[in-house]
């Protein structure tokens, strides 16, 4: 298949908040009914103005991890509770996670299949709840061991993806964990109580992945989803370097999941940055209030945060629990300045370029499956600098002198006509580490320039 011949877009255009408003009413209107106490939670405090925030907490200790749900559930937040698996399970060498709980070694994260569905069971019961759902987050590829132990205990969410948990985080085939993913769809498909399913392909990298491509991939595998059995997903979308640019980025997911997803029961999540983190704590919390304003000023449902601990360890419990309530105080801020009515952004094109690489990527497949397979192994999806085997790895992004992130090089990509032509740049591996300390020096900046000063007196 050749890519299609696009027209060079009209220049930007502002779009208002009465056409925002339009376009995601129309979204809300295709979105089912909340399947599942997870949704229903986060449907009911969409319905109060209140923003859902999340921590990425785990612990390997049974006692520790339920100490920090209970801390979460109790924090002044409208929170749910998150419990992160440890890397031996996202790999399924649990016979090295029993060892470790043996020999009392530290995890970072819950061994689920380790410690086994009794022993998570007792972790849940009493804490978990209509009023606390707990999502299990991973990272895996093969997942499918985990999923059966997260039905056995009746686990509410997960998340990941075929495309988003493969290329980044492991050097398993694509075809193979397409494949594995199929299988585990199903298998959270045939329980009688909905599981959420959270789709990560809005966070691909963490950083230096253009918002259309992220907004592609999200919805794409919420796509895939669908056509293996699921009714309740969220799609994801990772704070990146320019505020306005995000908010463009979260209109056109809403709009694009509206027009795909139709149906079914989904909503939006954002991630506070997720990539290299400002290493002060002023500067750390300066990136999470941001990423709080976005979320309300867009009219996403849920927040995954951060905590200033990130860019040096895993954060402590009461870390966790200030993370989150410092989000829910600035969430109520910007809910008290905004009323809850959608902020204006520039329009520079980000919902024609996702809705192009969705479209063209379904013709390469009878199904979403064989169609993001095909399209990967033909560069027709490629995400910038991410080394997997099959990933074309011949696109490139850069930052411009505005901060917002833009195709440099779109590869094989549909993009050219879209982006401005032959517009094509050579990163130099400093460029590169320049930009990826791009938000880590603007966050930090005046705190460590004040410190400076501060010494010089």
């Amino acid at each position: 298949m050749s890519a299609p011949t696009i027209a060079a877009r009209a220049p930007q255009t502002t779009v208002t908040p009465q056409s925002t408003t339009s376009s995601q009413t129309t979204a809300a209107s295709q979105t089912a009914q909340p399947r599942g106490r997870f949704s229903r939670f986060v449907s009911q405090a969409r319905q109060q103005g209140r923003l859902v925030v999340q921590p990425r907490m785990g612990f390997g200790e049974i006692a520790q991890m339920r100490a920090g749900l209970d801390a979460v559930r109790d924090s002044h937040a409208t929170a749910i509770g998150t419990i992160t698996v440890d890397s031996y399970t996202r790999v399924n060498d649990h016979e090295s996670a029993r060892r470790a709980l043996a020999a009392g070694s530290d995890l970072n994260g819950f061994p689920v299949v380790a410690h086994g569905a009794e022993q998570t069971r007792r972790l849940l019961a009493g804490v978990s709840g209509e009023q606390f759902p707990v999502q299990f987050r991973h990272g895996s590829a093969l997942p499918y061991e985990l999923f059966q132990a997260l039905v056995e205990v009746g686990a509410d969410a997960t998340e990941g993806g075929p495309v988003s948990y493969c290329l980044p985080y492991s050097r398993v085939p694509l075809a193979r964990a397409v494949a594995a993913w199929a299988e585990c769809c199903r298998l959270l498909a045939d329980r009688p109580e909905p599981m959420h399913l959270e789709s990560f392909g809005g966070c691909m990298l963490g950083q230096m992945c253009p918002p259309s491509l992220l907004i592609a991939l999200s919805v794409l595998e919420g796509m895939f989803f669908r056509e293996h059995g699921l009714q309740s997903i969220s799609v994801s979308y990772a704070q990146q370097t320019h505020p306005e640019q995000d908010l463009e980025a979260l209109a056109a997911l809403r709009r694009l999941a509206g027009e795909r997803l139709g149906g079914m029961d989904w909503h939006v999540v954002l991630y506070t940055y997720m990539g290299v983190f400002p290493r002060t704590a002023v500067g750390a919390f300066r990136i999470l209030e941001d990423s709080v304003r976005l979320a309300v000023r867009s009219g996403t449902e849920r927040l995954i945060v951060k905590t200033p601990a990130e860019a040096h360890r895993i954060p402590t419990i009461a870390e966790n629990v200030d993370a989150l309530e410092f989000s829910a105080a600035v969430a109520e801020d910007e809910a008290g300045k905004f009323g809850g009515a959608p902020a204006p952004f520039s329009d520079t094109g980000i919902y024609e370029e996702a809705r192009m690489l969705i479209d063209t990527t379904l013709e390469y497949g009878d199904t979403v499956g064989s169609a993001l397979v095909t399209a990967f192994a033909r560069g027709h999806l490629d995400v910038p600098y991410c080394l997997h085997v099959d990933n074309a790895n011949r696109s490139r992004a850069d930052i411009d002198s505005r901060g917002r992130l833009r195709w440099s090089d779109p590869g094989a990509m549909p993009l050219r006509a879209l982006v401005g032509g032959e517009r094509t740049s050579k990163t130099s591996a400093f460029g590169l580490i320049d930009m990826l300390g791009y938000n880590e020096r603007r966050f930090d900046r005046e705190q460590l320039v004040g410190g400076h000063l501060k010494g010089l007196r």
